[in-house]
């Protein structure tokens, strides 16, 4: 009786691990969709446009295989189905090397990551802005939620495409640059249609910047913030890694349960 009150016990526990799996499965679907929706997200800067939309279908699929892999593991418990739990035990088996794998190769890259990133603003602000829409958005987002402007600083725009733009022909050298360039209005402290950030976007060269304008460059400032992303994806990734390795364990012990039911039935 005793044996008998532990091994329910125990599927109640592999059925509330694997409830989990199913949910969070399901989370991560609807964010991938969300990021795929919404291009305003801080991690899109990360990356150019197509690695990063790249990156939102894998993570879609890793959403996806923990959905089934909950599924699986919910159904095989409760129908104490051998072939449900071992297919369960080998999917799951094969997520967790896949994430200890990515963990592992995103600390050991961390700075040439830092570099990537600092590279794509960069590339965002002279090449990107105001020429991609999705690009323009996201980098507008970034300057207004950190309080930054350009990659290094406001005087980025200066050489940009986005001051170039109808434009053509025009000579930026030393010998011969504009006399003035344009500042997105998402640069200015102020309401953005106020007259004052509608006059302190049209800069001079070589005048001080008014400092309703941020000064600071967007390039460290996205880094850090990344970086509190990640520290709060290693948490969850923790917590998220633990359940996976007692649902391996606790599938395998219920396996092993059913087996021996069913040879003392036989």
């Amino acid at each position: 009786m005793g044996l008998s009150g532990c091994y329910a016990c125990l599927k109640y526990v592999v059925f509330f691990i694997n409830l989990i799996f199913w949910i969070t499965g399901f989370t991560i679907i609807v964010l991938s969709l969300w990021m795929l929706i919404d291009p305003k997200f801080y991690v899109s800067m990360a990356q150019d446009e197509s690695s990063y939309y790249s990156g939102v279908y894998l993570f879609l699929v890793v959403g996806i295989l923990m959905f089934i892999v909950g599924f699986l593991g919910c159904c095989g418990t409760i129908r104490e189905s051998q072939c449900m739990l071992v297919l369960f035990f080998c999917v799951l088996l094969i997520i967790l090397v896949a994430e200890v794998s990515a963990a592992a190769w995103m600390f050991s890259n961390s700075d040439e990551l830092e570099k990537l990133v600092k590279e794509n603003v960069d590339v965002t602000v002279h090449q990107e802005y105001g020429v991609v829409p999705s690009r323009t958005e996201t980098f507008d987002t970034i300057q207004q939620g950190l309080y930054c402007c350009g990659a290094k600083g406001p005087t980025d725009w200066l050489n940009s495409k986005y001051n170039n733009l109808g434009q053509h022909g025009v000579d930026l050298s030393i010998s011969s640059p504009p006399l003035t360039y344009k500042i997105p209005l998402s640069c200015c402290a102020g309401d953005p249609q106020s007259p004052a950030c509608q006059a302190a976007t049209k800069a001079t060269i070589a005048a001080r910047l008014p400092e309703i304008i941020y000064q600071d460059g967007c390039s460290d400032r996205l880094v850090e913030k990344l970086r509190d992303y990640v520290s709060t994806f290693v948490v969850i990734g923790i917590i998220i890694a633990g359940c996976q390795i007692l649902g391996l364990a606790f599938s395998l012990i219920v396996c092993c349960g059913i087996q021996q039911r069913n040879r003392y039935k036989a």
